[in-house]
């Protein structure tokens, strides 16, 4: 048997000699290791958590930090969650709501500004400009109905008799027919307005 044993020793020493021995630890000074790149800058509204620090290690072999996760740019396909507005106040009535005017008015309202344009201070002036505001009315009130159709027809017909007394055709003071077209006028502008 202590031949056996005395065999079983040669072989370790012999491997012992020929494995070289375990190097030394060498400091830390020495040891390479890589460090994370920095985050990119967090977004307004998203918490970003830096990792913590690796500790270094003894081992002279370089360790390699994980990949960091890829995160979606704006410009990826992926939708973003949408960022939080600030809470307004809704008003009960919409700004985009427009009021629509009855059929005329408008037309009513161009013709109108025109005669006050083109009338002038003569009398022939009044005359021309009231005969071309009866034309425009005329067909001003074919766009309207109920009671504003009524209204700009009576309009049309009082410019056409202002017309008549300007230039002479009919007797009569111009002043009576301009204070029914202020009526007419005035109860046009109630209609338009209500809509």
């Amino acid at each position: 048997m202590s031949a056996l044993a005395g065999a079983a020793a040669a072989v370790v020493a012999l491997v012992a000699y020929l494995v070289p021995p375990t190097p030394p630890p060498q400091p830390p000074s020495d040891v390479v290791v890589t460090t994370p790149a920095p985050p990119p800058p967090p977004q307004s509204d998203t918490v970003v958590t830096t990792p913590p620090p690796q500790p270094s290690s003894p081992d002279p072999v370089t360790t390699r930090p994980a990949p960091p996760t890829p995160r979606p740019s704006p410009e990826s396909g992926e939708p973003q969650p949408p960022a939080p507005s600030p809470t307004r106040a809704v008003s009960a009535v919409s700004p985009l709501v427009s009021v629509v005017r009855p059929g005329g008015c408008d037309e009513t309202a161009t013709a109108l500004t025109t005669y006050r344009r083109n009338a002038g201070t003569t009398r022939s002036g009044q005359a021309a400009a009231a005969r071309q505001t009866y034309q425009e009315l005329m067909g001003a009130v074919l766009d309207a109905q109920g009671a504003v159709g009524a209204t700009i027809s009576r309009l049309a017909a009082e410019f056409q008799e202002l017309n008549f007394r300007l230039t002479g055709m009919t007797g009569g003071d111009p002043n009576q027919v301009i204070a029914d077209i202020n009526t007419d006028l005035a109860e046009l502008k109630r209609l338009c307005e209500s809509g």
